[in-house]
């Protein structure tokens, strides 16, 4: 069962971590897009917000699976500890307590990776709504 145990470890935080990193990258890359984005380029507002949310939905996708990624490691790693209580015979308290520690890691880099992705989605659908309503404004289409 030590494959499981690695599988914990590597496998659930280092998806978790990759995870985080494709959406901080999306993150930086949409931002850098919108500093540079010239608003009379577009024709139409479709045009526009189809552009300005390209890569939106990874970052959003990560947000909220990020958890249930954590979980699973946390889920997987206390089967982990049953198991090898199990196949021991007794019980020791402290290799008990230090498997479920160890369980819960993936949880909480779950939440590490799911609170800054959700934070940064928020901000950048602010961006996208301050550049559509911009466009709305230069091309005489204002909100009633």
């Amino acid at each position: 069962m030590d494959w499981l145990r690695l599988s914990v470890d590597y496998g659930v935080i280092g998806l978790l971590l990759l995870l985080s990193f494709i959406a901080f990258g999306i993150g930086i890359e949409r931002l850098m897009f919108y500093r540079n984005l010239k608003l009379e380029n577009f024709k139409s507002k479709q045009e526009l917000e189809m552009e300005l949310t390209k890569g939106l939905f990874i970052i959003a996708s990560t947000a909220s699976n990020a958890p249930y990624v954590g979980l699973l490691g946390t889920v997987l790693g206390i089967m982990l500890t049953f198991y090898t209580i199990g196949q021991e015979g007794f019980v020791d308290t402290q290799k008990v307590m230090v498997g479920l520690a160890l369980a819960l890691k993936a949880t909480a880099v779950g939440l590490l990776v799911a609170i800054p992705s959700s934070v940064l989605y928020n901000y950048l659908l602010r961006k996208v709504r301050e550049k559509l309503t911009l466009w709305e404004v230069q091309n005489g289409r204002e909100r009633v």
